[in-house]
């Protein structure tokens, strides 16, 4: 969830700097030698939002282990974007034992207590993307748990995070389900119109599935420059995960296309952009 980690770190590099500085008074000592002491001692002097930018300071300076006690503090008093941290901490094993229910279980108290989060506010990134996690959870269900593959529910958390958060990643995911026929009936034209949301922000696995239905008109009237500009857009900014199968899609589409289509999709392509730069 790159788009996530990155307001991650600017709400802790940014607005959490000054934060940051006051912890290193004696008085919110969280970032030095006493802060073990603190915690144990008068954990109640220590907010939320104190001991998580602390958490943030220790992790960003390699102190794992202290990071994640700072962390674990917050989370437990309600700070949604520990709670979000910690998650997506143990599902990828990053510092911690990779551990899939104990990330579910951070991500379900996420929505549980901020689906109804403005979502316009910072904070609601991080409750759409715990509602997405929670998706593919369901999607695929975690061994040897209760949690089972539960396709239904798992178009219920993308749907809600893709309507309500307007997330780009859930309305992504949440075409793929209709696209696919995988907990719903099988609905392209409801997918295209997933993707096409999606792609409008940016989205660029979304900006490809869209490409390539546009552009060989896949239960949507063709229009193949408009399909090879959402191609080149994906191909530009996919990830490294991402790169093979959008570039083929992509290679695919550029051969196929005529002259006049390639040179219509260049200017759609320079048009799309100026609007982004507005």
């Amino acid at each position: 969830m790159r788009t996530a980690d990155t307001l991650l770190r600017a709400i802790v590099l940014g607005a959490g700097l000054a934060g940051i500085c006051l912890l290193a008074a004696p008085a919110f000592a969280l970032d030095g030698t006493k802060s073990d002491d603190l915690m144990a001692a008068a954990p109640a002097a220590v907010s939320p939002t104190e001991a998580f930018r602390s958490g943030a300071n220790w992790l960003k300076n390699g102190e794992t282990a202290k990071g994640v006690h700072s962390l674990e503090y917050a989370a437990e008093k309600g700070h949604a974007i520990a709670q979000w941290k910690l998650g997506r901490m143990y599902a990828e094993g990053d510092g911690v034992t990779q551990d899939d229910l104990k990330a579910f279980e951070y991500f379900r108290r996420i929505a549980d207590g901020h689906a109804e989060d403005n979502p316009d506010t910072p904070q609601a990134r991080f409750v759409a993307n715990a509602f997405v996690a929670l998706g593919h959870y369901y999607l695929d269900g975690i061994p040897k748990t209760s949690i089972k593959a539960d396709p239904e529910r798992a178009r219920e958390m993308f749907n809600y995070a893709a309507s309500y958060f307007r997330d780009p990643d859930a309305q992504y995911y949440l075409a793929r389900l209709y696209l696919d026929g995988n907990g719903v009936p099988s609905d392209p034209r409801q997918a295209a119109r997933w993707f096409g949301l999606s792609a409008q922000k940016g989205q660029c696995q979304a900006q490809a599935m869209l490409g390539a239905m546009l552009f060989s008109g896949d239960h949507v009237p063709r229009q193949a420059a408009r399909g090879l500009m959402w191609l080149t857009l994906a191909k530009d900014s996919a990830r490294t995960t991402d790169q093979a199968w959008v570039a083929k899609l992509y290679d695919s589409a550029f051969q196929q296309a005529t002259e006049d289509e390639r040179a219509l999709a260049l200017k759609l392509l320079k048009r799309w952009l100026e609007t982004r730069r507005e």
